[in-house]
C-alpha cells in the first residue's frame, strides 16, 4: 500500500483507491467510492450502510461495532465499517499516508484511519454491496473471531497512542485535487 501511495503522489494522481483482493468488492462501486472524495479526504465503501445483505456475527461483529463506535467519535461522523478494505483517498490523504501508513495487522484499516483523522483528514462512508468471498481464508470460526477481537483492540490502542501528524503544508486546502 505504501508503494502505491508513493507512486500516486509521485505521478500527481488526484486520488487512489484501495480494493481488497478477496473478490468481495463489486468494481461497479468504485465510482461511488471515488465520488465521496468530493466531500472528504477519505471515503470508505461501507458494507453495513443501507445496501446489500452482508452479515457478520459473534466476536468479529462486536469488534467491528466497537471500532466503528470509537473511530466515529474521533472522526465526528457516524461510520459503520471502519475495517473495510474498500476506500479512496485524495491527494491530502495520500500525502499523509506517505509518512504514516502502518504495516501491522489491521493497521491498513484501523491504524491508518485513526492516524489520518488525528492528522486532520475528513472521512466519510458511502454504502456499497459486498459479495461472498471469492478467495483467501476467512476468519469466521469462533477462535479466529476471538483473535480478531483481541487484535482489533490492540490495533486501536496502538493507533490512539501514535504521534499526531500535522499536515501544515496542506492546511487551508482540504481539496488539493
Amino acid at each position: 500500500m505504501r508503494a502505491g501511495f508513493k507512486y500516486a503522489d509521485r505521478m500527481g494522481y488526484r486520488a487512489a483507491i484501495q480494493v481488497d483482493s478477496d473478490g468481495q468488492h463489486d468494481p461497479r462501486d468504485i465510482d461511488r467510492v471515488l465520488a465521496g472524495l468530493d466531500h472528504a479526504d477519505i471515503c470508505i465503501g461501507a458494507r453495513f450502510a443501507e445496501r446489500g445483505s452482508y452479515k457478520v456475527s459473534g466476536p468479529r461483529k462486536w469488534a467491528m461495532q466497537f471500532l466503528a463506535f470509537v473511530i466515529s467519535k474521533l472522526a465526528k461522523i457516524r461510520l459503520t465499517d471502519v475495517t473495510s478494505g474498500f476506500r479512496a483517498a485524495n491527494q491530502r490523504a495520500i500525502r499523509q499516508y506517505l509518512d504514516h501508513y502502518p504495516a501491522e495487522y489491521l493497521g491498513d484499516t484501523i491504524d491508518s484511519l485513526v492516524v489520518a483523522v488525528r492528522s486532520g483528514c475528513k472521512v466519510i462512508q458511502v454504502p456499497v454491496e459486498m459479495r461472498t468471498r471469492q478467495g483467501g481464508v476467512p476468519s469466521h470460526n469462533p477462535f479466529k473471531s476471538g483473535v480478531y477481537l483481541g487484535r482489533s483492540g490492540l490495533a486501536l490502542l496502538l493507533a490512539l497512542t501514535r504521534k499526531r501528524s500535522i499536515l501544515a503544508n496542506l492546511e487551508g486546502s482540504s481539496d488539493v485535487r
